[in-house]
Parts: structure tokens; sequence; C-alpha cells
């Protein structure tokens, strides 16, 4: 979720700002994603990459996450969404950590939809977490395989990526669940989060319609 720093520059405002304008953003891309029959929506919210920002975003954004659970989490369980926290719980308080699970738990027999969100993750630290729980488990060598280390991941139930949609112009997979998204396809929007909305969604599920998806194998004749 790219340009919320940005977005708030133009404003004249701080980027904390522009953190609170992203939160609303995100609600009216969950409302799209339920419009539009998607059923899962991942959501990069906090990298590990991230701690290395100035003290007082990180802060700010620690309080906007707690703010949000608060205010926000609720009304997810009233409309059905299942809530996954997908990360490491190290380095956030006990307080935030505490609300997520509790999020967790209470959503957990949701079906209507699903939302992940991507806190205090990368792609890189799960690939290490899992290899870990294979060593901790005791897994034969000759026993890892693709299964093996795929339900390793955070939350192996999820299915991997379809789409993944870069905003601002920015076009890196940013260390973003680079085992799932293998085979995902790429799309890169100018739109700063803060202003990303029904159509910047509909516009990149138009362009994703169009691709031919071979997950390595060729198309027609050989």
């Amino acid at each position: 979720m790219d340009g919320n720093g940005r977005w708030a520059k133009l404003q004249g405002r701080g980027v904390n700002y522009g953190h609170r304008a992203g939160v609303r953003a995100i609600k009216r891309v969950m409302y799209a994603c339920d419009d539009l029959g998607i059923p899962n929506l991942s959501l990069y919210a906090f990298s590990t990459e991230n701690w290395s920002r100035s003290r007082r975003e990180v802060g700010g954004l620690m309080r906007l996450f707690e703010e949000t659970v608060r205010k926000e989490f609720d009304e997810l369980h009233e409309r059905g969404i299942r809530v996954f926290i997908s990360g490491r719980r190290e380095g956030l308080s006990p307080h935030l950590v505490g609300m997520l699970e509790d999020a967790q738990v209470r959503t957990r027999d949701n079906r209507k939809g699903t939302l992940n969100v991507c806190l205090n993750y990368g792609g890189r630290a799960e690939l290490v977490d899992a290899a870990r729980r294979l060593v901790a488990e005791g897994v034969a060598p000759e026993a890892i395989d693709e299964r093996a280390i795929a339900d390793r991941l955070y939350i192996p139930e999820l299915p991997d990526p379809d789409l993944i949609i870069r905003t601002a112009n920015e076009s890196r997979l940013s260390n973003f669940l680079l085992w799932q998204s293998a085979y995902a396809e790429f799309y890169v929007s100018p739109t700063l989060w803060p202003d990303f909305a029904k159509p910047d969604l509909e516009a990149a599920v138009a362009e994703f319609q169009t691709r031919e998806r071979r997950f390595g194998g060729r198309s027609g004749p050989a």
C-alpha cells in the first residue's frame, strides 16, 4: 500500500496523516472486493524492514494499528469476514498482540471473506521461520518437499494470490509473499494508496482478466 507519505506531502501534512488516510482506503477496497466477488484480500501493512523508519513514524503506526483494530474489527466480524495476521509477533506490544490474536479467534468461523493483514511481515522471514519449524519438528531432509514448506508458512490455509497490486507506481515485490507469489500476476497502479478506490481496483481486475496464465507451461500447439 504505497504512497501514504507522498500523499501526505502533497497535502502539506506529516506522514502519519497519510497513514490515517490509508486506513480509509483499506475500507473502500474491502467493500469493493465484496462487490466484485473477491473472497481473499492480503494487505501489506508493516514490513520487517519498516522498523528502520523514524521512531515518530513507527510509533504513530503502532498507535494507528491499535486504534484500527479497536474501531474497525467489530464491523469486519459483523460482515462475516475472517481475519488473519501474518508476521512475527516479536517487537509488537503485548497489548497489540493480544488484540490481534483476539480478532483471529473471534472471526475464525466467519466464511464471507478473508482479510489477511501482513504486519511485521517479511517473505524471507516467513521462509526462515518455516525452516526453523521443520528443524524443530525433526523432519527428515528427504521428507522436505514443497508441501512440507507450504504447510509451515504463517497462514497455510490461505490460497496463493492470483493478483498482486502495487500502488504509487512501485514495481518491485518488496519481500511480500515470496513463496506464495511464484505465479501471481503483477499490476502497477499510478494511484497513491490513500486515493485508491473501487475504479482503480476494477481497472486492475480488468487487466488481470486479459492475462493468459500458464504457470510455467505453454499455450496453444507445441
